[in-house]
């Protein structure tokens, strides 16, 4: 009898040992309510239901978590009932969700694209990772059981990319996108112009591009005094600009176009000098810094010239803000003992005359509230609102403009007290061309600063704020300029894993914040990003520098899996 019970246990133990092992709960951002349960739900070969009230975005997003669960599976799912349901649920808010998960079902639910958006992003980041990749693995494909009532803290969560230092292709673009819907970011910031290269296509103005698009050399490093003297450049058209914002809406991301004015605008100048105060000759900058020449406030051709800009970004691009720089106008420091051109410009003080603008150190910001102000009114003409870098504030911001704070907080504790909207971007914090080690001889060049992923989660976006002010603070956004980034290797390494401490700002209220459970996260974001064929820094592992991120193979990435089916 004795024997018999041996039996009996040894078999109990060895089935137990063969039962499916959900992956640890590693989901960044991590929802704002979890409760997990005894038991899972195998999702190889599940069947799928989905809602026929729900939208064909909707739809779309769905499919796209089922084809790649059949990719990763390699097992076909059912269309049908008592499997995984996603149901319309109109009480909830848009980018709000739930998951039920019983052994025998689950039920995914939201009213809106990006709530079944960020829905199917957890139910993936639940499974084993290799569900990011491009070819069937053996996992235990099964997701623990519990529920999540899950949504996002700020409305507003931002990713800036800098195309004009460095080109981006519109497949490297794409990708990037990829990485933000995987973190549940939802606004696309693209910096299309700047002194360096005007990247849009414009049909009123094809010198923007013809000439403006192009440079004659790139800085190395800082040495300021010469360049590569390699013709650089590109553009997006107006098709492609397009096919970006489509690209983006379908995975819940708003693109917001900058066209920075009125400074940042030598490759404009070049392209059309009469735009300028002293008509050039101007050439496209070949190095980083600020640019003294900038438009000429007193000149009216120049508001002829953005408002057929505009008009056309209008037509491109949907969202409901269009930011417009407004940053770094004066004090260039290419020509530190040149005057800035307003200051000299007979133009700008005939227009500053006509608007009474009384000479002194504040005369040339009035001036530009005075630009800022005319692009702001023909914007709202249209529709549209305006988003502008923290120097808007100097002078007399109208009402309705929103500020960028990115010279540290100062500038969104300033608006907001104001009654002004704001976004948090302070370098201090959101800068992801710094740094993100101390052995800078390790690391790859980079613009200076220090910024490790630790540094990125400690950022609170209400410290500073009265209680009455932070309703106006938007949301929070990192970002990346690309001076010294010139392939997407580096891009994505400067990128993450300081982007995945970013969605959690965004999206964790305050007090779910905890940042030994979110780095103990990050090993699961590792796999998922090697199987994505996606780069990024291991600083938080002790891995320093570039060289070390060789990412894993489809191919490699199924063999490891192979090796450790019990690792997840």
């Amino acid at each position: 009898m004795k024997r018999i019970s041996i039996f009996i246990a040894a078999l109990a133990l060895l089935a137990s040992c063969q039962r499916p092992v959900p992956q640890a709960f590693s989901v960044i951002p991590y929802p704002n309510e979890v409760n997990l349960t005894e038991g899972t739900y195998n999702v190889k070969g599940t069947a799928i239901a989905v809602d026929p009230a729900m939208d064909e975005a909707s739809k779309a997003a769905v499919q796209r978590f089922v084809s790649a669960l059949e990719t990763a599976t390699g097992v076909k799912t059912k269309q049908a009932d008592g499997g995984i349901a996603f149901v319309r649920n109109a009480s909830l808010a848009p980018e709000q969700y739930v998951l039920d998960i019983q052994p025998k079902a689950v039920r995914v639910e939201a009213s809106a694209l990006n709530g079944f958006v960020y829905a199917c992003e957890t139910l993936k980041q639940m499974l084993p990772p290799a569900i990011y990749g491009s070819s069937k693995a053996q996992c235990d494909w099964v997701l623990p059981c519990g529920r999540i009532e899950d949504q996002p803290r700020f409305a507003y969560r931002g990713m800036h990319l800098d195309p004009s230092r460095h080109f981006w292709s519109i497949e490297e673009t794409k990708r990037y996108l990829d990485v933000m819907a995987t973190y549940k970011l939802n606004r696309f910031h693209w910096h299309l112009t700047d002194d360096q290269g005007w990247r849009m296509e414009v049909k009123a103005y094809p010198r923007l591009t013809e000439v403006g698009a192009w440079r004659n050399g790139t800085v190395v490093k800082k040495d300021w005094s010469s360049n590569d003297g390699i013709r650089y450049g590109g553009f997006y058209t107006r098709e492609q600009m397009k096919e970006i914002v489509g690209y983006a809406a379908e995975r819940g991301i708003t693109v917001i176009p900058e066209i920075d004015l009125p400074g940042h605008m030598v490759a404009a100048l070049t392209a059309y000098p009469e735009l300028g105060c002293t008509g050039g000759p101007y050439e496209v900058w070949t190095r980083w810094g600020v640019a003294k020449d900038i438009l000429c406030a007193g000149n009216d051709q120049v508001f002829t010239f953005l408002e057929g800009v505009l008009k056309e970004v209008m037509e491109i691009f949907p969202s409901e803000y269009i930011h417009i720089g407004g940053d770094e106008c004066f004090g260039g420091d290419a020509e530190p003992n040149r005057p800035d051109p307003w200051d000299v410009c007979p133009k700008c003080a005939a227009r500053m005359r006509q608007l009474g603008i009384k000479k002194g150190p504040q005369a040339k910001h009035l001036l530009q509230n005075y630009v800022t102000d005319r692009v702001q009114k023909y914007l709202n003409d249209n529709g549209r609102k305006i988003i502008g870098w923290d120097e808007v504030l100097e002078g007399n911001l109208t009402p309705g403009a929103t500020v960028m704070s990115w010279r540290g907080v100062k500038g969104g504790i300033e608006a907001a007290n104001k009654g002004f909207d704001a976004i948090m971007t302070p370098n201090s914090y959101m800068y992801f061309d710094y740094y993100q080690s101390k052995e800078r001889d390790k690391e790859p060049f980079a613009i200076g600063g220090f910024l490790p992923v630790e540094n990125v989660y400690s950022y609170e976006p209400f410290e500073g704020l009265t209680p009455e002010a932070q309703p106006h603070i938007l949301g929070v956004q990192a970002n990346l300029w690309t001076e010294y980034i010139a392939t997407p290797e580096h891009l994505e390494y400067m990128l993450l894993p300081r982007m995945c401490a970013l969605s959690e700002i965004q999206w964790c209220n305050a007090d779910r914040k905890d940042f030994a459970r979110f780095n103990g996260s990050l090993d699961h974001t590792f796999f998922m990003l090697d199987a994505m064929g996606v780069n990024y820094c291991k600083d938080v592992r002790g891995l320093i520098g570039l060289e070390y991120q060789p990412a894993r193979t489809p191919e490699e990435l199924e063999q490891y899996l192979k090796d450790n089916p019990r690792s997840w």
